[in-house]
Parts: structure tokens; C-alpha cells; sequence
């Protein structure tokens, strides 16, 4: 008898096949069968009218600290995903010498916007090593399967101190040390290395990433060891990232292609669409297809939507550092909304200067002011994928009025729940054309999310949703994608980029990881503002209708969006055979 079946569904299995009938049974935690009229079982989920897909697997995380302290590991959980990976991006928190634990944090909260005091206070350490890192991951449950990398940001802080963390060259012997800890690593568990090498990647006190600027002979000499054992994958965030450098993404892609020629492994890294140069993705697309010809195995991650900032009352905007805003704003937010609706403290919060403030806050705060051709409402349900003519800067135009006020008006909406988007890349051209031409591109793997990262400011861990819904069922301005495409593209394929073969696909033998999905019904809901991190930090969490049941290694973990208990996730060490 099966432990559980999922009966009468219509399967979408990941491999790319076209739905089909099917019932799901599993058992000890694998699928043992698929096809119609199975026999009984202990459990069963009637999925009538429903999709029932592979467990999502999403490739870029960042719950480095988040995984140490909690189960549920949300946002991300909350969107089909079963499976994460975190390490991105050259931050993490092993190897750490003792008493250098605070520098790992202000390096997360720096880089990837998770406040420190959340980290300093949720996080239980006790490790050194990154094995030793891995055996306490080990040690916790979750409801979902974590994997992680490890990455060079604590590898060169552990091994070169201050001048590591300084960014100053590496000597022979600093990168053989370096080389043995990732191996170590690798050995140990690790899905891979990563690095950042984009400027954008700072710590809190404004400094570079270490590794930021490593020679070719250090990152080489880190990633041979990948080559050496035959096992894990290099990720990073690439130089160029934002269009700093319009020479850097043919340097980057051309020494990438030497990396991943001569170690035997694939080479990922973030791409998308920049203002500076709205094409670029396109050559460096054709550069990935040139380098498969040779061997090389470049796979750029990309996005199923704009990246961008959220501006709001509850996060960021460029009225929140004028004096009179100042006054009000730890008034509750409907207090807050009610006095802000007062034309007299209206016209004072328009007409104020905004006083010298801390760079970074006057620096997101003169990007808004100069793009407001492209900030647009979100709205409940929200529209990622909103047309020119509603940008801030249009309905100013249209109505005779100061963009300004425009977005003053539009914050105001919903009760002040409303979100605006600055579409900060990948909205060039005003919609998502170049994000389906980077998605069905056969090298890209679908990535990006940032689930855990960036908290008060973004809210992408719902990237999975959005791939689903917007491109399989909602999208008015471009062509839809196919629904068993889109599902192969964030199960399998996600999956094997990582060497996780015994998932990613429902057929027997694979793991039991699964979504029952009521595609009608399956909507983002808008982000709202939590203060549910530890130490009472916040952070913007979104959530979606739609998801029925969440299956893990055979045990339902999620039920209509509530926490059934029970938590089935382990810690996955390194590849996975079938």
C-alpha cells in the first residue's frame, strides 16, 4: 500500500511532455508509480481540476542565516518550492575564524539587504569549517530540501585576513590554501563555488566584496578543484551586472568559457537587461551559444520578471527623510494614511527639501526622483508586466500634474498598502520581451529569485508564481509560454544544472517532491511588510492563492496555504543520483 496518491489529476511530469491524466503514488518517500487506477493508499490528495507538477527547484537563494533558525524557510516555501540553494553570490557564512562572525553578517546585510540584527540575533553558529557548517544545517529540520555553495567571500577573509576582506592580491600560497578549503568543501557536500565580481556587491561599510577583484590566476586555481573531483558548479555575480562596465561582459563570458573548457563543469551567473545598453543579454546569449559549440557549459540565470525596487509606505520612497514625514512615520500605517490624506500636510511634505542624509538612503532617493517614467502602481493582484502609458511619469503628463504628486496620490491607495514598481532592469523596452527571449534561450536556467535576500526592498521569491501564472495563462502584451515548458524549465532543468537527478520529474524512482495547483485560481497576492525576523526585523513577504498541497519526500507539508507540521526537508549533499 502507498503511503500517499494523488488522484485524478492532470500531471504536468517536468520532462516537457504535454498534461496528461494521471494519478501519483509514493512511497518511503519516492515515487513507485504513475498512470491511471491506482490501488489504495494511507493518504490521498483528490487533485480534480487540479495541475500537479514537480516540486519547483530554485537554484538562487540567499537563507544562509535564515536556514540556522527557521523551519519553514518562507517566502519561498509559500511558492511551490521544494527544493532551494543557497551560497550565491560569494556570501556566506562558513569557513569563519572565531570572533569574525559580525564581519561575515555585515557582509550578508551589505550585499543582500538582510538587516544584521535579525542575523546577529537568529542565527546559532558553531562551526568553523564549512563542514562543520554543513553537519549543523544537518542537524535541523525544514519543510523543504536546502543545498548550498561555498563561497569565496568567508574562503578569503578565513585564509587572508584583512587582506582578504581589502580586496588585495592573492599570493601562490593564499590560493592553494584557499583551493584545499573548497575542496573540503566540495567533499563535504557543497554544490559548488561561488564569487561576486559586480561593484554593486558591497559590504555594509561600503567595501567590495572580497574577491571582487581576484586575478584570473586565483580564480582559477579555486575552480580547478571542481575540475579535480568531477563534481559541483561556479556561480557568480558577473562584472557588467548593471551595465558598469560595457566592455565587462565580453572579458567576463570569455574567461568564463576558458574556466568551464578546462575544469570539465558548468560556469552560471546572473543576467538581464540594462538600460545602458538595452542588447547586451543578446550578445552575451550568442557568446553562451558559441562557447557550447567548444564544450563550454555557460548557463546565464534570468528572471521571470523585472528587477526591481518596491516604493511604498512601507518601504522605501523619496518622501521618507523630509522633516514632516519624519514626524509620522512610527505612527501606525492607517494613523499615518489618515494624517498624510491631510491637504495641508500634503502640500508641506511636497514642498519640503529632502536635508543631507545617509548616502546610500539619499542615493535610492535621487533614483527615484529621475525615473519616474518608470515607476508604475503594482496593484492587488499585482501587474508585473504594466504597459508605458502607466508609469508615474505618463499620468502626470496626461493630468497636467507634478509627477511628484502623482506618486504621493498612488501611495495612498489601497488604504497605503500600495506598491509601486521601479523597473530598475529589465524593462528597458517597457515589457518583457527580452526576459522571453533570455528564458527560451536553451542555455539560460531560470533563477534570480533572491528568496531571503534583500528584505526590505524586493520581494522575488515568488518568481516561481509569476513564471506559472504570468507567463503560462496571464500575459496580454507578448507571446505566453507553454505550460509544460515553463514547468520542466523550474523542475528539471533547475534541478540537473545542480546534479540533483533524483528530482525535478515525476516518474518512479524520483524523489516524492510535488504541487497539487489550482492554475484558475493561482494568484500573487500583493507584499505586505512582516516584523517577523528575529529581533523584531522586517521584511516583505508575498504570498499566493492557488497552491493546494506541497508534497515533500512523500509527506504534505503545506495544505491551502497553512503549515501542515510537518517538516520532511534535510540538508542535500552534493550531486544525487536517481
Amino acid at each position: 500500500m502507498a503511503d500517499l496518491i494523488v488522484r485524478n489529476g492532470t500531471l504536468i511530469d517536468g520532462t516537457g511532455a504535454e498534461p496528461r491524466p494521471a494519478d501519483v503514488a509514493i512511497e518511503d518517500g519516492a515515487v513507485v508509480e504513475v498512470g491511471p487506477n491506482l490501488g489504495p493508499a494511507r493518504q490521498e490528495i483528490d487533485a480534480s481540476d487540479k495541475l500537479v507538477v514537480p516540486g519547483f527547484v530554485d537554484v538562487h537563494t540567499h537563507y544562509d542565516g535564515q536556514a540556522t533558525w527557521d523551519p519553514l524557510l518562507t517566502p519561498s516555501s509559500w511558492h511551490g518550492v521544494t527544493t532551494l540553494v543557497m551560497g550565491n553570490c560569494g556570501v556566506g557564512f562558513a569557513p569563519v575564524e572565531p570572533g569574525r562572525e559580525e564581519y561575515l553578517i555585515a557582509l550578508m546585510e551589505g550585499v543582500e539587504d538582510i538587516p544584521g540584527t535579525a542575523l546577529s540575533e537568529g542565527m546559532t553558529w558553531g562551526w568553523e569549517s564549512f563542514p562543520e557548517y554543513l553537519d549543523v544545517l544537518e542537524e535541523q529540520r525544514r519543510v523543504l530540501d536546502i543545498g548550498t555553495q561555498v563561497a569565496h567571500g568567508p574562503v578569503r577573509t578565513y585564509v587572508m585576513g584583512e587582506r582578504g576582506a581589502r580586496n588585495e592580491p592573492a599570493t601562490p600560497e593564499d590560493i592553494e590554501r584557499m583551493a584545499a578549503i573548497v575542496k573540503q568543501a566540495i567533499q563535504a557536500g557543497a554544490l559548488g563555488f561561488s564569487t561576486s565580481r559586480t561593484l554593486l556587491h558591497r559590504a555594509i561599510d561600503g567595501e567590495p566584496v572580497p574577491g571582487t577583484f581576484a586575478a584570473e590566476d586565483e580564480l582559477f586555481g579555486i575552480g580547478r578543484v571542481l575540475g579535480e573531483l568531477g563534481m559541483g558548479l561556479y556561480e557568480l555575480a558577473p562584472a557588467g551586472v548593471m551595465g558598469e562596465d560595457l566592455a565587462a561582459p565580453d572579458k567576463e563570458v570569455a574567461w568564463m568559457r576558458k574556466l568551464s573548457a578546462e575544469i570539465g563543469r558548468p560556469v552560471t551567473f546572473a543576467l538581464t537587461q540594462h538600460d545602458l545598453d538595452k542588447r547586451q543579454y543578446q550578445r552575451v546569449l550568442e557568446l553562451c551559444s558559441q562557447a557550447a559549440e567548444d564544450g563550454s557549459r555557460l548557463r546565464p540565470q534570468v528572471a521571470s520578471r523585472p528587477g526591481m525596487l518596491l516604493i511604498g509606505h512601507q518601504t522605501h520612497h523619496p518622501f521618507s527623510s523630509k522633516p514632516t514625514y519624519r514626524k509620522l512615520a512610527r505612527l501606525p500605517l492607517s494613523e499615518r494614511v489618515a494624517k498624510l490624506r491631510d491637504p495641508e500636510i500634503r502640500r508641506r511634505i511636497l514642498d519640503e527639501e529632502i536635508p543631507e542624509a545617509d548616502p546610500r538612503i539619499a542615493a535610492i532617493t535621487r533614483q527615484m526622483e529621475t525615473s519616474f517614467h518608470k515607476i508604475f502602481p503594482l496593484g492587488d493582484p499585482p501587474d508585473y508586466e504594466p504597459p508605458p502609458e502607466a508609469s508615474i511619469q505618463s499620468i502626470a503628463a496626461r493630468e497636467g500634474r507634478d509627477p511628484k504628486e502623482v506618486l504621493y496620490d498612488a501611495m495612498l491607495e489601497l488604504d497605503g498598502r500600495q506598491l509601486l514598481m521601479l523597473a530598475m532592469i529589465g524593462y528597458s523596452d517597457g515589457d518583457l520581451e527580452a526576459a522571453r527571449e533570455m528564458l527560451q534561450h536553451p542555455h539560460s536556467a531560470f533563477g534570480l529569485g533572491d528568496g531571503g535576500a534583500h528584505c526590505g526592498s524586493i520581494c522575488d521569491a515568488s518568481m516561481t508564481t509569476s513564471l506559472l501564472s504570468l507567463w503560462g495563462r496571464d500575459r496580454q502584451r507578448g507571446p505566453r509560454l507553454p505550460l509544460p515548458w515553463i514547468v520542466k524549465k523550474m523542475t528539471r532543468d533547475t534541478a540537473e544544472l545542480y546534479g540533483l537527478n533524483d528530482r525535478g520529474v515525476i516518474a518512479p524512482g524520483k524523489k516524492g517532491d510535488l504541487n497539487v495547483i489550482d492554475f484558475e485560481r493561482l494568484q500573487l497576492e500583493l507584499p505586505v511588510l512582516a516584523h517577523d525576523l528575529p529581533a523584531g526585523a522586517r521584511r516583505l513577504v508575498q504570498r499566493a492563492r492557488g497552491y493546494d498541497a506541497t508534497v515533500v519526500s512523500g509527506e504534505v507539508t503545506w495544505r491551502d496555504g497553512e503549515h501542515t507540521g510537518a517538516l520532511p526537508g534535510r540538508l542535500v549533499r552534493g550531486a544525487q543520483t536517481a
